[in-house]
């Protein structure tokens, strides 16, 4: 299997840059997932590692090869779109093995290969069907098992399962990431759902505007976020994040508990029950700040509760670059400098 870099790697669509001086590493049979909103240049990165787009800047190795400037099929990689994109004319079993049959490869192995495959992603009880006799969840085991069987050296995978209901994206996400590892592939995902990426990744890139944000594992991104972006953009709900002079004080929600009497007093908008636990959604000064709270809170919009936190809990951002300021102590005080992607700045 392969590892993939990209170097300082730049996509431009007249003067929009789509992809701003982009460089990063996915490590060999590691699954590294692009997250960001949309239009955060997510995807258009995955294209260029592709080759579907081409660099206007930087370049791209697969392997220790050079790939910038080679086709897809040069770059010997397999792809599973966000649409199935599967032929409503042929069976499973002739979807899948439809590459191996434009690549000419023989029959004695094309059919080796095909029950290997149906096997690892449990269609083998299904390949005579059509794409229309099946359920979402398994046309996606299809497009899996057409990039599966391709034994490339990398898997791309550009948001396949936004198209699926709630309780098969659990499920799906489950099987990719114990497919991934079973297989040692290197794999390159992109999603807008934070929750895909912190199950799922050995790295997190989460880009913004064409650039990367932050990368790092998913502990990095959660427990201490590089910029104020990553800090709401990571966690459900998010990080809370109030002003106070020129500080951005961020706290978990889980971090926040209410106590009997306190200075910071805020008034209850609204109460989520989500079974084992509740959100209890609040003001104070007029920001927004959620809590979350074990079991089944009791409390009512519009009453006034006192909430609490540890010192050790809480998050600090410059208020105007929102870069992350980190506390050290020097020669005996209390010093603070910025980090931005885990660099010091």
């Amino acid at each position: 299997m392969s590892a993939i870099t990209l170097s300082h790697v730049s996509k431009f669509w007249g003067a929009l840059r789509a992809v701003d001086d982009v460089s990063l590493t996915a490590d060999e049979g590691s699954l590294l997932v692009l997250l960001g909103p949309s239009g955060c240049g997510k995807s258009t990165t995955l294209r260029l590692i592709a080759g579907l787009e081409a660099a206007d800047a930087g370049t791209i190795t697969i392997g220790g090869v050079d790939v910038t400037h080679l086709t897809p099929a040069q770059r010997k990689i397999s792809m599973v779109f966000q649409s199935y994109a599967l032929f409503p004319h042929l069976s499973v079993a002739e979807n899948i093995v439809f590459g191996l049959r434009v690549r000419r490869v023989s029959r004695a192995e094309r059919d080796e290969r095909l029950k290997r495959v149906a096997d690892i992603v449990g269609l083998s009880h299904l390949l005579e069907r059509k794409p229309s006799q099946l359920s979402g969840g398994q046309r996606q085991r299809v497009a899996l098992g057409r990039a599966i069987i391709a034994e490339a050296r990398v898997c791309l995978m550009d948001e396949p399962l936004s198209n699926l209901d709630a309780k098969l994206r659990h499920e799906m996400r489950t099987e990719i990431r114990a497919l991934q590892q079973r297989l040692g592939m290197t794999m390159v995902y992109v999603t807008h759902d934070q929750t895909e990426a912190m199950t799922m990744a050995d790295r997190v890139v989460l880009m913004r505007d064409g650039r990367i944000e932050q990368n790092g594992s998913p502990e990095d991104l959660y427990n201490r976020p590089a910029t104020a972006f990553t800090a709401r953009f990571i966690g459900t709900p998010p990080m809370n994040l109030v002003r106070q002079g020129d500080r951005l004080i961020g706290i978990r929600p889980e971090h926040i508990r209410m106590v009997a009497g306190g200075d910071r007093v805020v008034r209850v908008k609204a109460v989520e029950h989500l079974g084992a636990d509740s959100i209890v959604l609040c003001e104070i000064d007029g920001q927004p700040i959620s809590v979350r709270l074990d079991g089944f809170s009791k409390v009512q919009p519009g009453e006034n509760v006192a909430i609490a936190w540890d010192a050790g809990h809480e998050h600090r951002f410059d208020s105007t670059t929102e870069v992350r300021l980190e506390h050290i102590f020097r020669e005996g005080r209390l010093a603070e400098r910025w980090l931005q992607n885990g660099q010091d700045r």
